[in-house]
């Protein structure tokens, strides 16, 4: 529920936000989450997992560019779906607009900060965003126009002790 999945780049960043999500997810150790080493486990079902490969081919049937992961790991027992990663992307597609509830993050560009504003906000969920921003100031002054129960800034560290919740 909290994973972030869609990603808002500026257009002067984004080659490099892809370059690096592209490099983090393939350093991602998937496999039995009793392993200390794996970081990416399986998901709950057979079905979910077909969920999530539907929602992988439909991503790449819309025009989004498959920038790595999409396949099921050589891992014998469990359901698994590699880090899977989406540039290209845009707000209309399916992969943006559905909860995936698997290893899959969509990449969309922007131009303005108030694009990235309608952008986020145009979503029928908002449980928890994040921004990243090196001027604090911007940060919070988007965080506050984002239409969501949480807002973290610069971290992706979320309090579960805290009470939480969303908005739509």
């Amino acid at each position: 529920c909290t994973a972030p999945t869609r990603v808002y780049a500026h257009r002067s960043v984004y080659d490099a936000v892809v370059g690096g999500l592209k490099k983090y997810a393939e350093a991602l150790v998937v496999g039995d989450p009793t392993d200390p080493k794996s970081v990416v486990g399986p998901v709950i079902s057979a079905a979910q997992r077909d969920r999530v490969e539907a929602h992988i081919a439909k991503g790449k049937a819309e025009g989004a560019t498959l920038i790595t992961g999409g396949e099921r790991p050589d891992i014998d027992k469990g359901f698994y779906v590699a880090p899977t990663l989406f540039a290209d992307c845009r707000n209309d597609m399916t992969i943006v607009r559905e909860e995936i509830f698997g290893p899959v993050v969509a990449v969309i560009p922007f131009d303005e900060e108030e694009e990235a504003i309608a952008l986020a906000n145009d979503s029928d969920y908002g449980l928890i965003n994040y921004v990243w921003s090196a001027d604090a100031a911007r940060g919070y002054r988007v965080g506050r126009q984002l239409q969501c129960g949480t807002v973290d800034l610069n971290t992706v560290t979320q309090q579960m002790e805290a009470p939480f919740g969303g908005f739509k």
